[in-house]
């Protein structure tokens, strides 16, 4: 009887008929009426009359079942779980008599009582087990559920149990253990570092004992693994409690004792720092932990956490996700009001992204810094958001430990079976305020008068414990003495250490890995491809399946690619790139590349994803490039940028092994993951010393298409770079985008590359790369010019990207043999020495320019006028669209005017049709889409 909402007095004939068929074949209704009409026939055995039609009572039977159903359904709104306020009512109650029920029914037995499994009971028996069930310290809101064994498990699990804890006297000497852990450590901290940011968890500490315990649960259920995100808020007290970062360097963080002046890395606040070790549970498993560090914007770390895990469960645990779990650990306020969780939610049932289920948990502390929770949320609950995934919701009393420990454990148990998120809301309060020098009186002054007066939840489990008989007072006092005793030894360590600094080591799957040097982006490093080797790849990729059908334009994109394959020896964009996976793949390693249409490709140019013309069957030739090679994943994202490329950046971070890139449909939209970029992928290293070899393919080009469509934004990626933190590449030929991609595994470093790719050179005749290309040399950071006679040249114009190929034909067109083109492919690390050795090749050049078809305060010339000043370069002049607010025009003629007026600038010609015509060729040749 999974709802029995349209049951009532209107019902009777499909009551009756469901009694008669019951009659006929009890098999033939559903479990839960087979013990209703059983129970039923039980209660009338009495009435001689043996009326086969049901009496009353019969219809007050299905009010009692409707009155457990609406416990089931709403009990969560009529619960005990606000320590400190009181809860908001909700309309209709749960009141007998808006069930057709009266206090005069209270002593009558009903049937009913078999469908909570207490079989015939009076109705304030059944009344009392629901709402102890129900309406106690756990609200559970799950009936959104869509799945029936899913619900009746959760029904089971919490009905068998009555949703309360029955914890051995063990178990609740280590649940007061870590909660006397969690709040002694805090007030500690608050004496002793008066004044100092820590983001107590203080009005939260159960979250501690919870912790502990989902850990043990976990590992009893086959976890070897959690992967952890969370805030600043309380994340001192998970690091000591949980992590097992030893007291004596968080407090030598507090003494500024992290620090070294001799270290290149600048670090970061102690409440954003990332963490892993290895516990030894009760039952003797080893879990291993990973704490991701995480930035001040709130909730970043979610897609970043999941990444991590999802890496793991593809590296370290060949596909199963049973043995690894994320834990998230919220606030009321994000989770409710950042979209990234709605971003990150969506992935979880997503091929590409899933983890098996995360585990939820909300810090409710009902404030968000100083906002009230009802101008936080629409929402009834901050939660709400679980039912875009149907996850369980269990809202918890944060003052009642045991009842979080066991919806947790609960938790862990459903996450386990069904591999689907499952959220607790914890509801508590913040002691202070936002951080321990806030004054919260300001703005909330009944809530902090109510606070204040308020036990924390120590005391209270204490003073439970003491009236349960399971703990003497003494016994409490001298806990709370002996660890306060521990926490003042490990301070006096930390006072005597002149400095908790340590050089960087890596370790687990980044063992092999080493902090790069200045030297190290001098060249690169060889990653030519022996000639058979790529010929036979190249043939592989481009060979379609005879025994299937496909779609005839797809028959002959691939006779073209055979043709460059076997007969030109010629590739373009596409196979260049291809071939650089697939070389890769053949040596094993992993490639996986994600984000939105990346299958087919924006430009319908990469079409790595074939589909059968006559099915759904898929077909993927770099899964066919040699017998033992690499997996390669590649994956379709949701409309996402800024969660997506928080996952892949967290897949490139949990292991150096593969080659992880997320590409943008358009460079112009990867700014709606701006944070990931700012606080993870810039500067992880500096903060927190972790590598990160993502890739990041980010088209980019001025082809008319309009403000949206045209830049990836180069200059914020050039005004972020600094102490060799990324690559920045700008290639223009295939063979170049071909070595860029395999140099990232061609080092034992690690380092973000970000590639502005092209449009319309996807097409471009001259786009193309010869095959000594591939299987001679390496990276080329600078490219000269071998069309000019370098002792003619009186004129040098540096480039990168597309806007080489309009000089490129200016300069073939008009013969011009007195200025010479220069890519310079890498911005980042700035290949200066190469430069300016490419300038002094020719003899007689008396001035260079920098040519960029970006606005001149955009692009890559910002960054080049900083870093030229004081070389040779310094009277470098630039040649560009005048400065802008906007990233391009949104007329194709006046882009058009103003690319024909760079071309002529260039080499200081009057503007003609001529340029006019070259400046027009790129508007025509991008594949439409918006």
């Amino acid at each position: 009887m999974d709802n029995l909402t349209y049951l009532s007095g209107e019902n009777a004939e499909y009551i009756d008929s469901l009694y008669k068929a019951y009659k006929e074949d009890p098999n033939s209704v559903e479990f839960g009426w087979q013990k209703f009409f059983e129970g039923f026939d039980f209660g009338r055995s009495a009435d001689s009359s043996g009326n086969a039609q049901a009496p009353e009572l019969f219809f007050k039977e299905v009010n009692v079942l409707n009155l457990i159903n609406g416990y089931r359904n709403r009990g969560h709104l009529f619960t005990k779980t606000n320590p400190v306020r009181e809860r908001r009512k909700h309309l209709p109650t749960l009141d007998l008599e808006n069930f057709g029920l009266s206090k005069a029914d209270l002593d009558t037995v009903f049937n009913s009582g078999v469908e909570i499994g207490i079989g015939a009971s009076k109705l304030r028996d059944i009344v009392a087990f629901l709402e102890q069930t129900y309406c106690g310290s756990i609200g559970a809101e799950y009936k959104f559920v869509r799945t029936p064994e899913v619900l009746s498990w959760i029904e089971h699990k919490m009905e068998t149990s009555r949703n309360t804890a029955n914890f051995s006297i063990e178990e609740k000497r280590r649940i007061l253990k870590k909660l006397n852990e969690a709040v002694s450590f805090e007030n500690f901290l608050g004496t002793k570092f008066l004044g100092q940011k820590r983001f107590s968890l203080e009005g939260a500490e159960a979250l501690i004992p919870a912790l502990d315990s989902v850990i043990e649960k976990g590992s009893e259920l086959g976890i070897e693994e959690f992967v952890i995100g969370m805030a600043h808020r309380g994340r001192l007290n998970v690091l000591a409690n949980i992590m097992q970062k030893t007291y004596a360097n968080i407090f030598a963080e507090f003494e500024g004792k992290g620090y070294s002046a001799a270290s290149p890395f600048g670090g970061d606040v102690k409440y954003h720092l990332g963490y892993s070790t290895d516990v030894i549970t009760n039952n003797g498993n080893s879990i291993h932990l990973s704490l991701c560090p995480n930035p001040s914007h709130l909730e970043t770390v979610n897609g970043v956490v999941e990444g991590m895990t999802r890496s793991k469960v593809d590296f370290k645990y060949a596909g199963d996700n049973s043995r690894i779990a994320p834990i998230l650990i919220h606030g009321d306020a994000s989770v409710a009001g950042q979209g990234i969780v709605y971003e990150v939610i969506q992935m979880a049932g997503l091929e590409g992204y899933k983890t098996g289920g995360t585990i939820h948990l909300i810090i409710n502390n009902q404030i968000g810094f100083t906002t009230n929770y009802k101008d936080a949320r629409t929402s009834t609950y901050c939660t709400d958001i679980a039912k875009v995934t149907l996850s369980p919701v269990f809202h918890v009393n944060g003052d009642d430990v045991e009842a979080l420990v066991y919806a947790i454990n609960l938790a862990m148990e459903y996450r386990q079976r069904y591999r689907n998120d499952v959220f607790i809301d914890i509801l508590c309060y913040r002691r202070f305020g936002h951080n321990e020098a806030d004054e919260p009186k300001f703005t909330q002054p009944l809530l902090y008068k109510a606070i204040e007066q308020h036990a924390n939840p120590r005391d209270i489990y204490i003073k439970q414990l003491i009236s349960e008989g399971k703990l003497e007072a003494s016994l409490a006092k001298e806990m709370e003495k002996e660890f306060r005793g521990i926490l003042q030894q490990r301070l006096n360590e930390a006072k005597e250490l002149t400095s908790t600094y340590q050089d960087v080591k890596f370790g687990g799957a980044w063992s092999d890995m080493r902090i790069s040097t200045a030297q190290d982006f001098e060249s690169s490093p060889n990653t030519a491809v022996d000639e058979a080797i790529l010929l036979d790849i190249a043939a592989k990729i481009s060979t379609l399946p005879s025994d299937r059908k496909f779609f005839k334009k797809i028959e002959k994109l691939f006779d073209e690619r055979k043709k460059m394959a076997n007969t030109t020896h010629v590739f373009d964009w596409a196979m260049g790139e291809q071939l650089a996976y697939g070389t890769l793949l053949a040596e094993g390693k992993r490639v996986r590349l994600s984000g939105q249409d990346v299958e087919r490709g924006t430009f319908s140019h990469r079409h790595a994803v074939l589909t059968l013309e006559d099915s759904e069957e898929e077909y993927i030739p770099l899964a066919n490039v040699a017998e033992k090679q690499g997996p390669f994943d590649i994956y379709n994202s949701h409309l996402s940028e800024y969660g997506v490329l928080g996952f892949e950046y967290g897949y490139a971070m949990a292991n150096p092994n593969a080659l992880t890139i997320w590409e943008a449909q358009f460079g112009d939209f990867f700014n709606g993951a701006q944070i990931v970029v700012d606080q993870y992928i810039a500067s992880a290293e500096t903060k927190w010393q972790r590598e990160n070899g993502l890739v990041m393919l980010l088209p980019h080009g001025y082809e008319g298409q309009g403000p949206e469509h045209s830049s990836a934004r180069i200059e914020r990626f050039m005004e972020l770079c600094a102490d060799y933190n990324m690559q920045v590449t700008n290639c223009t030929t295939p063979a170049n985008f071909f070595h860029v991609l395999r140099r990232q595994f061609a080092r034992d470093f690690r380092k973000p590359l970000i590639v502005f790719t092209p449009k319309s050179l996807l097409r471009h005749p001259l786009c193309v790369s010869k095959l000594e290309d591939f299987t001679k040399g390496k990276f080329q950071e600078v490219i000269t010019d071998k069309y000019v006679k370098p002792a003619e040249v009186t004129r040098v114009l540096f480039c990168s990207g597309k806007i080489y190929y309009e000089l490129l034909e200016k300069q073939q067109v008009d013969k011009i043999k007195n200025v010479a083109i220069v890519r310079v492919e890498q911005l980042y690390p700035l290949p200066l020495n190469q430069m300016e050795a490419v300038f002094n090749s020719f003899k007689n050049a008396s001035e260079a320019l920098w040519v960029q078809e970006e606005p001149e305060n955009m692009g890559a010339w910002p960054y080049l006028l900083r870093k030229v000043r004081k070389t040779s370069f310094n009277d470098l002049e630039v040649i560009s669209r005048k400065e802008s607010s906007s990233t391009a025009s949104g007329f194709a003629r006046q882009h058009a005017d103003q690319q024909a007026y760079i071309l002529a600038k260039a080499f200081e010609m009057p503007v003609t049709e001529k340029e006019q015509k070259i400046a027009k060729k790129s508007v025509s040749k991008i594949y439409n889409v918006d």
